[in-house]
């Protein structure tokens, strides 16, 4: 390659990535780091020890393998450990009283700044029986291990290791042993001071990402297709050095025959269709960003030639959606599980005649998270196990749910499907970075042009 071609290639990039920096507000990944090593050790040193006292549990050991990590300890890593190294053991003790929590890794190095290594390697060669010594040492009311029937967050702990860890405890500890499970989820969902206050710019750029791919800057009706869409999405997230932690989907409502159902909604799209004036695009996005993750679903119009305002049909059925949305977010109480939420959202629903479905989950550091679930698509009635889980102030959740509307002008039943990503506090329920409320025109309106 010439060298004056490698440098238009050089200064394009930095032009680019000026332009991306400059409208979206992301760290550096130096910053990044710094950032999440100090959430984590706000969380380990301030959120762990309350939420074991709550729990019941004195001790919480977590064990995993080098990428076969358990779900809780990939949370609970530095910024610079991108896996565990060789077997990574995490032990957690609450000695009680004012004492603070001790953090211990059993490995021959500390993990991160706070959890200090506690294996010496010319004093007990076996790491499995310096971790039993290190329990006899502490003995401990209850020892809680991550295995779990409903949540798959909470059940890291593989086979091979509970295998391992019991044959190395003495019969008095082994009767100590208890699922870690509600700790597991209670670690996992509840989001500490720092995280809600950054939580709202990370749902910020997902939205402004979905708002320009669902513009005419992206969209050329008649010649744009979903799947363009969608390869534009993820593209713009690795240009911003993110991720997605799930493969977008976009989709389209118009007047024709076909049906939009469940099953196509989650399972079985069309091939990627051509955009044309008059659909009523679909898409569900999300992002991770410093460790927390964006749901989000939304929806655009694309104007007719001539037409300059969305149809009045798409108007009143997208408001059902958002009262939906009402419905369901008025429910949230402490202590009210996922299950009674639904149910009870449903009913009020039905009464106001509106033929809903509603499937939210909680988000947080996974993208459907652990904690009370609230409905599936295909599980109206009600979800044994975290269904039946109460809610806890200071988690996050996406409002996840549709509409079911017939309109008469296109001689068919559509579905306004709205995902929007909230925090809940013992003062309620507000959404991160507000909901969608009107559909977005393709394209936008421009002000002083009629």
């Amino acid at each position: 390659m010439k060298k004056p071609l490698l440098l238009k290639l050089i200064i394009s990039f930095c032009l680019i990535a000026a332009e991306l920096s400059a409208q979206y507000p992301i760290l550096p990944e130096r910053d990044r780091a710094r950032v999440v090593d100090e959430i984590l050790e706000d969380r380990l040193t301030n959120l762990l020890p309350q939420l074991m006292r709550r729990e019941g549990i004195d001790m919480w050991v977590i064990i995993s393998r080098e990428y076969n990590e358990d779900p809780v300890m990939r949370t609970m890593l530095p910024s610079t450990w991108l896996s565990a190294r060789r077997r990574t053991i995490m032990v957690f003790y609450d000695a009680g009283g004012d004492k603070p929590l001790e953090k211990i890794a059993i490995a021959r190095y500390d993990v991160g700044v706070l959890l200090k290594g506690e294996w010496d390697i010319n004093v007990q060669p076996n790491q499995w029986l310096a971790l039993a010594n290190a329990i006899e040492q502490r003995n401990p009311k209850k020892i809680a291990l991550n295995f779990s029937k409903d949540y798959g967050h909470a059940d890291g702990l593989t086979y091979t290791e509970q295998k391992e860890l019991m044959a190395h405890l003495s019969e008095k500890q082994k009767a100590k042993v208890v699922a870690a499970d509600r700790l597991a989820v209670a670690w996992l969902e509840t989001r500490s001071a720092k995280e809600e206050a950054i939580y709202p710019i990370i749902c910020r750029i997902s939205h402004e990402i979905i708002q320009e791919a669902f513009s005419e800057k992206v969209i050329h009706p008649g010649v744009t297709t979903t799947d363009d869409v969608v390869w534009w999405m993820r593209q713009k997230v690795t240009d911003l050095g993110l991720e997605t932690w799930f493969h977008p989907t976009v989709d389209i409502q118009r007047f024709d025959p076909a049906s939009f159902d469940h099953l196509r909604t989650f399972s079985k799209r069309p091939a990627q269709q051509v955009i044309m004036p008059g659909d009523l695009l679909h898409c569900d996005f999300g992002i991770t960003y410093l460790r927390l993750n964006t749901d989000q679903q939304q929806h655009a119009y694309v104007l007719r030639p001539g037409e300059t305002e969305i149809p009045d049909f798409l108007k009143k059925a997208f408001a059902q959606g958002n009262r939906l949305q009402d419905i369901l977010t008025s429910r949230f109480k402490s202590g009210t599980t996922g299950n009674q939420m639904l149910l009870a959202s449903l009913e009020q629903a039905k009464s106001e005649g509106i033929t809903g479905s509603i499937y939210s989950h909680p988000i947080g550091v996974h993208g459907h998270a652990a904690g009370p679930t609230i409905g599936m698509w295909d599980q109206q009635k009600g979800v044994a196990g975290p269904g039946d889980y109460p809610l806890f102030p200071n988690t996050a959740y996406s409002i996840e749910l549709n509409v079911a509307v017939e309109i008469p002008e296109w001689k068919k039943t559509i579905r306004i499907m709205l995902e929007e990503d909230g925090y809940y506090t013992q003062e309620g329920f507000k959404y991160l970075d507000g909901r969608q409320t009107e559909i977005f025109t393709i394209p936008r309106k421009l002000p002083n042009v009629k």
